[in-house]
Formats: structure tokens, sequence, C-alpha cells
């Protein structure tokens, strides 16, 4: 890493947190100097997380808060205790991501991919933005899939109830998180912050083994040939530490190269529609 690239003084906030992806970009963060705070559902896991970084970067600042990201009221709580303890915030990364088999229902009676894997980061985004612009250069990392190309948004079903596909429903959550990071970009133009969204590659982590089906099969006879998680997690920490990309949002980048997204995901009007509508779900008030 080069001395430009250091991140003394600022303050990173990384949701799932406790492994794969999310561990190592806080682990490299942290390293950098930047004060990181660990999202984490699993108080253990969290815990261990957060030595896991400290044994990496002993002389960081490490926090960690906990939070069920499927329920908007942890979200909001989420938001609340992260702006009780902290003034600022320089990186959002919103890494936290779920599939699975069978249609679950959130306890607000969402479905659980795409509240988890969208509602929540749309929540947590909008609850600390003024932070975020108070912060400066401040940037917003959003994980999304290539699997996105295949996602298929249908306001009429939104929450699944009619059909029901683990994989197509865990795809449409990636397209909606490209679809968030280009109308979240319209709506920071004029200000110094900067989103952009992520594809990780395909990356040997814990991810999907909690699936039954044929994404789990993919997972395990396909793990010898995907990604660390430290190399999954490369794109995601250029775009937090890199000047290469102070200016540059609205993106969607893999392998730290922008690359063309799905010409859904470059809809405006689609974009907007998911926005009003995300906000009405999640009750935030958002222009």
């Amino acid at each position: 890493m080069s001395a430009e690239t250091r991140m003394d003084g600022k303050v990173c906030l990384i949701t799932g947190a406790t492994g794969g992806i999310g561990l190592e970009t806080s682990k490299a963060l942290a390293r950098l100097g930047a004060t990181v705070v660990l999202v984490g559902r699993d108080a253990t896991r969290t815990q261990a997380a957060v030595v896991a970084v400290k044994a990496e970067a002993p002389d960081a600042r490490v926090d960690f808060i906990l939070a069920d990201l499927s329920s908007m009221s942890a979200v909001r709580a989420l938001a609340k205790v992260f702006l009780s303890r902290y003034s600022r915030l320089d990186v959002l990364v919103n890494n936290a991501g779920l599939i699975i088999d069978r249609r679950q229902v959130t306890v607000d009676g969402l479905e659980a991919t795409f509240a988890t894997n969208h509602l929540a980061p749309f929540l947590l985004t909008n609850l600390l933005l003024d932070t975020l612009k108070a912060s400066g250069a401040a940037r917003v990392i959003n994980l999304s899939s290539d699997v996105h190309y295949i996602g298929k948004l249908d306001f009429d079903d939104l929450q699944s109830e009619r059909r029901y596909d683990g994989f197509r429903v865990y795809a449409t959550s990636k397209l909606a998180n490209v679809l968030f990071t280009h109308a979240l970009a319209k709506r920071l133009e004029g200000t110094a912050v900067t989103t952009n969204a992520v594809h990780p590659g395909v990356v040997r982590s814990g991810f999907g083994h909690n699936t039954l089906g044929f994404f789990k099969w993919i997972v395990k006879l396909g793990g010898p040939f995907f990604l660390s998680p430290a190399g999954g997690a490369r794109t995601s920490i250029y775009l937090a530490t890199s000047p290469d990309v102070e200016k540059v949002s609205g993106k969607y980048f893999v392998r730290r190269k922008k690359r063309k997204p799905s010409a859904a995901a470059r809809d405006d009007a689609l974009a907007e529609q998911l926005w009003r509508e995300s906000a009405r779900l999640t009750g935030v008030s958002t222009p």
C-alpha cells in the first residue's frame, strides 16, 4: 500500500464483518490506520472478528455493533448507536447479504432476502447520509454481484409471495443494489460523497452454505476454484482507499475496473421507482 492510501483519522463502518469479504475488508482498513466499526448479528462471531482484526492491526481502534439487518428497527438502532459514538463516517461498506432456498418473512413482514440485501443498506445509508456529507469526501460501497444481470424487479410481487426461487430472488436483490447505487449517486451530485457498487468475484467463504439446492452444489464443487476472501475484498478496499476513485460515483466495479452493469441497472425510471418504494417500505423520509 502506498502512503497516500493511509486511512489515519478516518472512520469506517462495515456490515457483515464477521467473516469472508467483510472481515478481510475490515482487516485491511485497520492496517491502514482507520477506526473500524464491525457490524455482525452474532455476539460470539462478532467479538471473534474484532480479535482477528486486532491481531493484524494491534494499534488500530476496532469497535463493533450488533444488529440483525433483516429487521428495520434493528437497522435504525444500529445507526443510532453509531451516531452516539462517532461524529464522522468516511467509509460505509454495505457488505452484508444472504441467500436462502425457502421464502422467509422478517419481523416486519418483508421477504428476508430483499429486506436484508437491499432495504437494510438503503435505510442504513439514508440514516447516516448527513454524517457522511459532513465528513467530506466520504464513500459508500455497495456489495452487489454479476448475478444482477439475471435479476428482474416485479413491483407487483416485490415480496415474492406468488413465486419464490431463492437464486433469482438473490439476483434481483443484487440488481436492487446497483439501482440503489445509481439513484444515490444522482442525489449525491454536488457533494463530496461518492457511491459505487462492487462485484467481488466468486469467493470461497461461508456464503451460500446455508442453502439446500443447486446453489449449494455450485459453492461446494466450485469452491477450490473460487477467490479467497482476501482476493474478493480487493475491489472494496480499492474503492474505500484509492485516490484514483475519489471523484468516481455511480459506477459498477469488477476487479478494480469499471464495468457496464445490466440495462435494467442503468434504467433511471426503474431506479427512481425502486427508491420511492424502498422509502415507503422502510419509513424513511428521503428526496
